[in-house]
Protein backbone atom coordinates (compact mmCIF):
# COMPACT_ATOMS: atom_id res chain seq x y z
CA UNK A 1 0.00 0.00 0.00
CA UNK A 2 2.81 2.39 0.84
CA UNK A 3 4.43 1.74 -2.51
CA UNK A 4 1.17 2.56 -4.31
CA UNK A 5 1.27 6.10 -2.93
CA UNK A 6 4.99 6.70 -3.38
CA UNK A 7 6.17 5.88 0.14
CA UNK A 8 8.77 3.38 1.30
CA UNK A 9 7.08 0.05 2.15
CA UNK A 10 9.16 -0.32 5.31
CA UNK A 11 7.77 2.97 6.65
CA UNK A 12 4.37 1.38 7.25
CA UNK A 13 5.53 -2.20 7.63
CA UNK A 14 7.66 -1.34 10.65
CA UNK A 15 4.67 0.19 12.43
CA UNK A 16 2.35 -2.80 11.96
CA UNK A 17 4.70 -5.81 11.64
CA UNK A 18 4.44 -8.30 14.50
CA UNK A 19 2.00 -6.08 16.38
CA UNK A 20 -1.26 -7.03 18.12
CA UNK A 21 -4.20 -8.15 16.05
CA UNK A 22 -7.81 -8.29 17.06
CA UNK A 23 -10.56 -10.49 15.73
CA UNK A 24 -14.29 -10.10 16.02
CA UNK A 25 -16.99 -12.49 14.90
CA UNK A 26 -20.41 -10.93 14.39
CA UNK A 27 -23.83 -12.50 14.13
CA UNK A 28 -26.83 -10.39 13.19
CA UNK A 29 -30.15 -12.28 13.28
CA UNK A 30 -32.89 -11.36 10.81
CA UNK A 31 -35.49 -8.89 12.05
CA UNK A 32 -38.84 -8.10 10.46
CA UNK A 33 -38.58 -4.53 11.81
CA UNK A 34 -35.12 -4.04 10.29
CA UNK A 35 -35.77 -0.35 9.68
CA UNK A 36 -36.32 0.14 13.43
CA UNK A 37 -33.12 -1.47 14.73
CA UNK A 38 -29.40 -0.88 14.22
CA UNK A 39 -26.95 -3.70 13.58
CA UNK A 40 -23.77 -1.71 14.17
CA UNK A 41 -23.83 2.06 14.67
CA UNK A 42 -22.04 4.34 12.18
CA UNK A 43 -18.32 4.55 12.97
CA UNK A 44 -14.81 4.55 11.59
CA UNK A 45 -12.23 2.00 12.71
CA UNK A 46 -9.51 3.35 15.03
CA UNK A 47 -6.95 0.74 13.94
CA UNK A 48 -4.70 0.87 10.91
CA UNK A 49 -6.45 -1.63 8.70
CA UNK A 50 -9.45 -3.95 8.98
CA UNK A 51 -10.03 -7.04 6.85
CA UNK A 52 -13.68 -8.06 6.77
CA UNK A 53 -15.14 -11.32 5.53
CA UNK A 54 -18.91 -11.38 5.04
CA UNK A 55 -19.40 -15.10 5.47
CA UNK A 56 -22.84 -15.72 4.01
CA UNK A 57 -23.08 -13.06 1.29
CA UNK A 58 -25.82 -10.96 2.90
CA UNK A 59 -25.71 -7.31 1.87
CA UNK A 60 -25.88 -5.30 5.07
CA UNK A 61 -22.59 -3.40 5.24
CA UNK A 62 -22.95 0.23 4.19
CA UNK A 63 -20.44 3.03 3.69
CA UNK A 64 -21.14 6.74 3.79
CA UNK A 65 -20.19 8.89 0.81
CA UNK A 66 -21.26 12.46 0.19
CA UNK A 67 -23.70 12.23 3.09
CA UNK A 68 -25.52 9.16 1.71
CA UNK A 69 -25.34 5.48 2.67
CA UNK A 70 -24.44 2.87 0.04
CA UNK A 71 -24.41 -0.92 0.29
CA UNK A 72 -21.10 -2.75 -0.16
CA UNK A 73 -21.51 -5.74 -2.44
CA UNK A 74 -20.91 -8.91 -0.42
CA UNK A 75 -18.81 -11.05 -2.76
CA UNK A 76 -18.25 -14.69 -1.87
CA UNK A 77 -14.64 -15.52 -0.98
CA UNK A 78 -13.59 -11.84 -1.01
CA UNK A 79 -12.21 -9.65 1.75
CA UNK A 80 -13.30 -6.07 2.29
CA UNK A 81 -10.40 -3.81 3.29
CA UNK A 82 -11.27 -0.86 5.52
CA UNK A 83 -8.69 1.84 6.14
CA UNK A 84 -8.62 2.83 9.80
CA UNK A 85 -8.13 6.23 11.44
CA UNK A 86 -4.51 5.42 12.34
CA UNK A 87 -3.55 4.79 8.71
CA UNK A 88 -5.36 7.94 7.60
CA UNK A 89 -3.28 9.99 10.04
CA UNK A 90 0.00 8.21 9.23
CA UNK A 91 -0.57 8.84 5.51
CA UNK A 92 -1.54 12.47 6.13
CA UNK A 93 -4.93 11.84 4.53
CA UNK A 94 -3.64 9.96 1.46
CA UNK A 95 -5.63 6.93 2.66
CA UNK A 96 -9.13 7.68 3.96
CA UNK A 97 -10.90 6.06 6.87
CA UNK A 98 -14.49 5.50 5.76
CA UNK A 99 -17.54 5.79 7.98
CA UNK A 100 -19.52 2.56 7.82
CA UNK A 101 -22.29 0.65 9.56
CA UNK A 102 -24.05 -2.71 9.48
CA UNK A 103 -27.79 -2.78 8.99
CA UNK A 104 -30.10 -5.65 9.80
CA UNK A 105 -31.65 -7.68 6.99
CA UNK A 106 -35.37 -8.41 7.45
CA UNK A 107 -35.19 -12.06 6.28
CA UNK A 108 -31.57 -13.23 6.42
CA UNK A 109 -28.96 -13.58 9.14
CA UNK A 110 -25.60 -11.90 8.60
CA UNK A 111 -22.33 -13.41 9.73
CA UNK A 112 -19.03 -11.57 9.45
CA UNK A 113 -15.48 -11.91 10.71
CA UNK A 114 -13.24 -8.87 11.12
CA UNK A 115 -9.47 -8.86 11.62
CA UNK A 116 -8.00 -5.61 12.99
CA UNK A 117 -4.36 -4.57 12.48
CA UNK A 118 -3.11 -2.32 15.28
CA UNK A 119 0.11 -0.29 15.33
CA UNK A 120 2.78 -0.73 17.99
CA UNK A 121 1.34 0.36 21.34
CA UNK A 122 3.85 3.15 22.04
CA UNK A 123 3.48 4.85 18.65
CA UNK A 124 2.86 8.58 18.65
CA UNK A 125 0.37 8.76 15.79
CA UNK A 126 1.23 11.58 13.41
CA UNK A 127 1.84 11.81 9.67
CA UNK A 128 5.00 10.08 8.47
CA UNK A 129 7.55 12.56 7.05
CA UNK A 130 7.28 11.24 3.48
CA UNK A 131 3.58 12.17 3.44
CA UNK A 132 4.14 15.78 4.53
CA UNK A 133 5.10 18.03 1.63
CA UNK A 134 4.91 21.73 0.78
CA UNK A 135 1.70 21.17 -1.17
CA UNK A 136 0.35 18.75 1.48
CA UNK A 137 1.04 20.20 4.96
CA UNK A 138 0.59 18.19 8.15
CA UNK A 139 -3.16 17.63 8.65
CA UNK A 140 -2.67 16.85 12.34
CA UNK A 141 -1.24 19.48 14.64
Amino acid sequence: MAKAVGARPESLLGIFKEQPRGMRMNYYPPCQQADQVMGLSPHTDADGLTLLLQVNGVHSLQIKKDGKWFYVNALNDALIVNIGDTLEILSNGKFKSVEHRAVIHPNKERISVALFFFPCHNLVVSPLPEFVKDDKPNLVS
